[in-house]
C-alpha cells in the first residue's frame, strides 16, 4: 500500500461544508484505507493500491459530489511528491511558513502560460513555477492578496496550503 495526501479544493469555505469524520467514513467504505485527516480544510492522507494519481483524483472527487454534493477536485500526491513540493518551494525559509504557500495543480503546468503570466501579473507576491505547482511568497500576507483572481485567467485548477500545513502532513503520514 502507497500513503497519499489528497488536498481538495473549497472544502469548508463558501458554503461547502463537510465534516471530516464523515469524509473519512466515506473514504473508507471506497477502499481507502488508514484514511485520517488534518485540520477541516479538507486534508486526507490515506493507503491504497499503488495506482496514478489522476485516478485517485477522480474516485476521491467523486465520492464527495455523490454522498455530500460538492463539487469538488484533489490534487493527489505520494509521500514523497509531496516531500518534494515543500524541498522544491524556492521561498521556504525566506519567509514565515504561514506566508509562503504551494498552490497544487490537477494538471501540469505549461511553463509559457505561467511565464507570460508572471511576468504580466503586478502584485507583490513572488511567484515560481514547478512542474504539477505553483510556489508563491505572500510576503506580508494572503488575505488582501489579488493573485487568486488574477490566477483566474489561467483557468488552473488549484488548491493552496502554506509550507507549515504541508510540514504538518508530512510528519503525520512519516509517523
Amino acid at each position: 500500500m502507497t500513503r497519499y495526501v489528497a488536498l481538495l479544493g473549497s472544502i469548508n469555505v463558501g458554503g461547502n461544508r463537510l465534516k471530516m469524520a464523515e469524509l473519512r467514513e466515506a473514504l473508507e467504505r471506497e477502499d481507502f484505507e488508514a484514511v485520517e485527516t488534518v485540520v477541516a480544510s479538507g486534508n486526507v492522507l490515506f493507503s491504497h493500491d499503488q495506482r496514478p494519481s489522476d485516478g485517485l483524483a477522480e474516485k476521491i472527487a467523486h465520492v464527495v459530489r455523490d454522498r455530500f454534493g460538492i463539487d469538488t477536485f484533489a490534487a493527489v500526491r505520494s509521500r514523497d511528491e509531496l516531500a518534494a513540493a515543500i524541498a522544491d518551494n524556492p521561498f521556504a525559509g525566506e519567509n514565515e511558513d504561514k506566508f509562503v504557500h504551494t498552490l497544487f495543480l490537477t494538471e501540469p503546468l505549461d511553463q509559457q502560460t505561467f511565464d507570460d503570466f508572471a511576468k504580466a501579473y503586478e502584485g507583490p507576491e513572488r511567484l515560481a513555477a514547478g512542474t504539477r505547482e505553483v510556489f508563491v511568497d505572500f510576503r506580508e500576507g494572503v488575505a488582501d492578496s489579488k493573485l487568486g483572481q488574477a490566477m483566474r485567467k489561467l483557468k488552473l485548477r488549484s488548491t493552496a496550503r502554506n509550507v507549515r500545513s504541508l510540514r504538518r502532513m508530512l510528519e503525520k503520514m512519516d509517523s
